[in-house]
């Protein structure tokens, strides 16, 4: 008798030329390159946590919303968001949320998941380079600039 199985295919399939990816080089050059891609319609209505997907010369391969929740927050599945870092082959990673209430500080729960994605991140050698929380005028904190990743 013959076992039948799945196949599992894991691929990555970039439209841009390497060429054409944005270089990050500071917190204030991935908000911007982050709000630009950001729905205007959605955020400041719910949160999303969405990841910054780079190559090894800090260049945008793309953006890959994890999660979006409610008005006050949302859940962020650790093996959803690395499951998207290595498939698209990525090593350093952004994390970004927003806070439609316009809120820029980090709430406790913030703080504890982005210690949570960087433990991880650690054990499989993805860079985590920083957290921004974006508010819907486009104004931004970031983890890193604050000495707090």
């Amino acid at each position: 008798m013959e076992t039948r199985i799945n196949e599992i295919r894991v691929s990555y399939r970039p439209k841009l030329k390497a060429e054409h990816w944005p270089k990050i080089s500071s917190s204030s050059l991935a908000a911007q390159v982050v709000f630009e891609n950001w729905d205007q319609n959605t955020i400041a209505v719910y949160e999303s946590f969405k990841i910054l997907l780079l190559n090894n010369s800090n260049k945008v391969k793309g953006i890959y919303q994890i999660s979006h929740g409610g008005i006050t927050g949302t859940l962020v599945d650790l093996r959803l968001l690395f499951a998207v870092a290595l498939k698209s082959l990525s090593v350093a990673l952004i994390l970004v949320h927003n806070h439609p209430s316009g809120t820029l500080r980090p709430s406790e729960a913030d703080k504890n998941l982005t210690r949570k994605i960087k433990s991880a991140a650690d054990f499989l050698d993805i860079k985590i380079l920083d957290h921004l929380i974006l508010i819907p005028t486009g104004e931004y904190y970031s983890f890193a600039d604050e000495g707090i990743l």
